[in-house]
């Protein structure tokens, strides 16, 4: 049934406030005033280019640390992260190691940097440097970990492989397990297999996309079609890391799930990308105390830029993340 965004909606932390949520449909709808940027130093001295969404002081009450998908950047959610900030919800976000202007801006990017020349170890270094940065900036607020796709994937191997007892919550948004079947990553799996990957990790592979398999919204596929922040290729570790420990999320590391770290899925059912299915089959085999996955009928791969989903797919993210909240600070309680 399809959310009466008229009605408040009443949480432990007040009514979520009507929301008017623009689509990106052009890249002047990927800049805002609702931001700070800046470009910061993380791993490996590389210079991330970053934006900082900020809650109002007396309203803020946790912070999102989200994690952008595969050939994508930020800019893409300019329009969603300040309907998060105005429901109390800090978001901190870059453009990953390999894409965006962390890649591609000539002004400012590092000397060694190139589109999609990254690798999962790194990838999760930059995850804790970002969940660092956040802790720091916005002291003593419980963090929440966010991915679409890519990095969703990254956001669940960070969950397995490094210490994630820090975290509110978890929350993956079609995510990478496994690949449709044709998805764009087939031939891109193929290319980069073999010792080639291994003798030359960093090799450009060109990755073929459909755009007609982003989302039903015609306007916001042909603006990434014609994104210069996005260019339809990545390097051989880039993408045997992304696909290979998805697998391996699927047929070990499911067991190393944290049972304490509650978690959401998020997911289409017509994603034409990324597998709803394995998504199902890892959300089965975690064993988790608080774990839950909400299907979205018809949805594909972006489901912030469906028109029939997007704003109830950002109703039922901050309906969650705020039932997760372990306390209000005392002095946010209403009187």
């Amino acid at each position: 049934m399809d959310l009466d965004l008229s009605v408040p909606l009443h949480f432990p932390f007040g009514p979520l406030r009507k929301m008017s949520m623009l689509p990106v449909h052009s890249p002047e709808d990927m800049v805002s005033d609702a931001y700070s940027e800046a470009w910061l130093a993380g791993p490996q001295s590389t210079q991330f280019y970053t934006r900082t969404y900020r809650a109002n002081g007396y309203e803020s009450k946790a912070v999102v640390v989200f994690i952008h998908g595969f050939v994508e950047h930020v800019g893409r959610y300019t329009q969603v992260h300040p309907v998060l900030a105005a429901h109390g919800f800090n978001v901190f976000t870059f453009d990953q190691r390999g894409f965006g202007k962390t890649a591609l801006d000539e002004e400012h990017k590092s000397a060694l940097s190139a589109y999609g020349k990254t690798s999962g170890e790194d990838q999760l270094d930059d995850i804790q440097w970002a969940i660092d940065h956040a802790k720091k900036e916005f002291p003593g607020l419980p963090l929440f970990l966010s991915g679409h796709s890519m990095g969703g994937g990254e956001m669940l191997n960070f969950s397995v492989r490094r210490d994630a007892s820090g975290l509110a919550g978890v929350i993956a948004s079609s995510p990478i397990i496994r690949p449709t079947k044709h998805s764009i990553f087939e031939g891109a799996a193929l290319a980069a297999g073999g010792a080639i990957a291994t003798l030359f990790p960093y090799t450009p592979i060109p990755i073929p996309m459909d755009y007609n398999a982003l989302s039903h919204d015609t306007i916001y596929n042909n603006m990434c079609k014609n994104d210069v922040l996005a260019k339809r290729q990545g390097t051989l570790r880039g993408v045997v890391d992304m696909l290979n420990w998805g697998e391996e999320l699927l047929s070990v590391n499911y067991k190393k799930w944290p049972n304490t770290l509650p978690i959401l899925f998020v997911h289409g059912t017509a994603d034409q990308i990324t597998s709803p299915e394995a998504t199902k089959e890892f959300l089965n085999k975690i064993i988790a105390d608080d774990k839950q996955l909400i299907l979205y009928t018809d949805g594909f791969h972006e489901l912030l830029q469906e028109p029939a989903d997007r704003e109830k797919l950002v109703h039922d993210e901050i309906a969650w993340m705020d039932a997760h909240l372990s306390k209000a600070p005392e002095w946010r309680i209403a009187k």
